[in-house]
């Protein structure tokens, strides 16, 4: 609906076209990735699955006019799907059975790369072909996926039971087999709630059986422990970042190294230095007493100084004069003695 031409044909004028909303379809996606994701702290960080994909057709409930069953799309040529898978309380027990909590869960290989039949609702316009009926002339269909970037999928909604197709990583359990898909792709859905693949087209064992068909325990038993389980999943999933990054820190040539020797180690250091820590009341108090006796002494040495210089008497005028002309002739004897010795 989107197209240029789909605007085009609604402005023409006495075109025959038919214009449906809110039709309820199926979607056949290309599933490309499967990732497991994880709510906020409000919702306990309850996990859910994000599912990306192409889209390749759209199935309407009821027959279109002029006998149009089914729209298909060209490998390339659809639009992307985004859609959420959200396991319900049930489901929740089972992955917590199958170590849920354990470092090797993960999402299933197996489940990417096939085609997927996902609930929807579309609004689509067909234009009527001419009415000369010309030879290869047909209606032309132009649809429009309502929230196909966030498409809100359940066991419900769907009919495949994802959580049976998680491996077992429990600690205590033994590792089951996972379903092997093979190239026609998911089962179809219908009225009744449907396992992901069937016995005929998977040709499953018995021992498969057993590991899709685990009875489930009660939803009030998992949902009861669940809260206290992922507060304490949580706790070691801190402890163990902190470990990691002391374990960086410690290591030669890593950036964690590098800040703690270059930026943490002297930030600390002149910190330390500028917080001096405060002398008690006495200490101080001595301190300055110490240096008022300095104080004192050294003024009385300088006064002591003072008086003695004034006691001294000052010559005279005739007696400077006399002592000017004594140094005078010592210092021409001083001459006279070199003179005598040199001759």
């Amino acid at each position: 609906m989107n197209d240029v031409w789909a605007h085009r044909v609604l402005r023409e004028q006495g075109v025959k076209t038919h214009r449906l909303e809110g039709v309820t379809a199926e979607l056949g996606v290309m599933v490309e990735s499967l990732e497991l994701r994880h709510r906020g702290t409000q919702e306990n960080y309850r996990p859910y699955l994000h599912m990306t994909g192409e889209l390749r057709s759209v199935t309407p409930a009821r027959t279109l006019p002029f006998g149009i069953s089914q729209v298909t799309y060209s490998p390339g040529q659809g639009e992307k799907v985004d859609a959420f898978y959200e396991f319900d309380d049930q489901q929740l027990a089972v992955l917590v059975s199958k170590g849920y909590f354990e470092s090797g869960f993960a999402v299933p290989e197996q489940v990417t790369g096939i085609e997927w039949e996902l609930p929807a609702t579309a609004d689509m316009l067909v234009l009527a072909p001419s009415e000369a009926r010309t030879e290869g002339d047909a209606p032309v269909v132009f649809t429009q996926i309502h929230d196909i970037g966030a498409l809100e999928i359940d066991l419900v909604s769907t009919g495949y039971d994802l959580a049976g197709y998680f491996a077992d990583h429990s600690r205590n359990g033994v590792p089951r087999n996972e379903a092997v898909v093979d190239a026609r792709g998911l089962k179809a859905r219908s009225d009744a709630i449907n396992s992901l693949f069937t016995e005929d087209e998977l040709g499953l064992d018995t021992d498969v059986e057993r590991s899709v068909g685990v009875p489930v325990p009660k939803a009030a038993s998992a949902t009861g422990g669940m809260s206290a389980r992922l507060q304490q999943i949580e706790t070691e999933i801190t402890a163990e970042r902190e470990q990691y990054q002391a374990e960086r820190a410690s290591t030669a040539g890593t950036t964690e190294n590098l800040y703690r020797e270059r930026v943490a180690v002297p930030l600390h250091r002149a910190e330390a230095q500028k917080e001096v820590p405060f002398a008690p009341m006495t200490q101080v108090r001595e301190v300055q007493r110490v240096r008022t006796m300095d104080l004192d002494l050294e003024l009385e040495e300088r006064e002591q100084e003072t008086r003695r210089r004034q006691a001294d008497p000052v010559p005279s005028l005739n007696e400077r004069k006399r002592q000017a002309a004594q140094r005078a002739s010592e210092l021409d004897l001083g001459e006279d003695g070199e003179q005598s010795l040199g001759s």
